[in-house]
């Protein structure tokens, strides 16, 4: 996601608070972006913990498992 985007995620933040409100046409579009937003954010947190080692008392590295494994 691109700050142009998030700019624009912004600005109908600030319009949804206003006493004018968002049309529907915005009102999807505010829904659209969150949903880029929150995709973005969590595959960039899912990218660093597949990077995350575990380093125990003795030096010993190991890979960060998913919970269940």
């Amino acid at each position: 996601m691109d700050q142009k985007q998030i700019d624009r995620l912004n600005e109908l933040a600030k319009k949804a608070k206003s006493p004018e409100g968002l049309t529907q046409w915005e009102a999807d579009e505010r829904a659209a972006l969150r949903r880029e937003y929150i995709d973005a954010v969590l595959g960039s947190l899912q990218g660093q913990l597949d990077h995350t080692y575990i380093v125990d008392e003795q030096g010993n590295k190991r890979k960060l498992k998913k919970k269940g494994e």
